[in-house]
């Protein structure tokens, strides 16, 4: 890799960068989540609502979603908003991506979170009526949200070439500075 392109791609570990970060994650982490709520539920809700569309005569009235005569609510746990916020998380507390890289990693995670949940919603939806819905439910909720998080965020590494280590890179390097203030008095 050229030299060049590698400064300009790692920014220069600062304090400001750090708390700036960090910041970020415990702004958005306040009020239960209400940013991930309030941008992913009207998203979603629409979303399944256009794809069920394509399969039958889905209607919409308000929040509720009426397909092949089964009424169906999203509950903030069916939108995630605690797996965007962790993708979140992990996405902030890893240093040394410059902040337009940052933002095309959230763009790609969340959208790939996003439409990975819509399927999610709309595959559960379709088999309400079946006897295994109740262990088919269960299995996403308690299984595959994990399996969701680990994967997108794996490909996240792999696509956009993540090197550092989610939080341990920023102890490490802060332990560092601080190494090199107390040497330096």
């Amino acid at each position: 890799m050229n030299t060049k392109k590698r400064i300009k791609e790692q920014p220069k570990y600062s304090l400001g960068g750090l708390l700036a970060r960090y910041g970020l994650i415990i702004l958005l982490g306040l009020g239960n989540l209400f940013v991930f709520y309030n941008i992913f539920t009207p998203l979603t809700s629409e979303f399944v609502y256009f794809i069920l569309r394509l399969f039958s005569d889905a209607t919409r009235i308000g929040d509720l979603i009426v397909y092949n005569s089964i009424l169906v609510r999203l509950i903030p746990a069916c939108i995630a908003g605690s797996a965007y916020y962790l993708l979140f998380i992990l996405i902030f507390s890893t240093p040394n991506i410059i902040w337009i890289k940052r933002i095309r990693i959230v763009l790609f995670s969340f959208g790939l979170l996003f439409l990975l949940n819509s399927l999610r919603i709309v595959f559960l939806i379709i088999i309400n009526q079946s006897v295994y819905f109740e262990y088919i439910h269960l299995f996403f909720w308690y299984f595959l949200s994990t399996i969701f998080v680990i994967g997108i965020w794996i490909i996240t590494i792999k696509i956009f070439k993540i090197q550092d280590i989610p939080l341990y890179t920023d102890i490490r390097d802060l332990r560092e500075l601080i190494t090199k203030i107390k040497t330096k008095n």
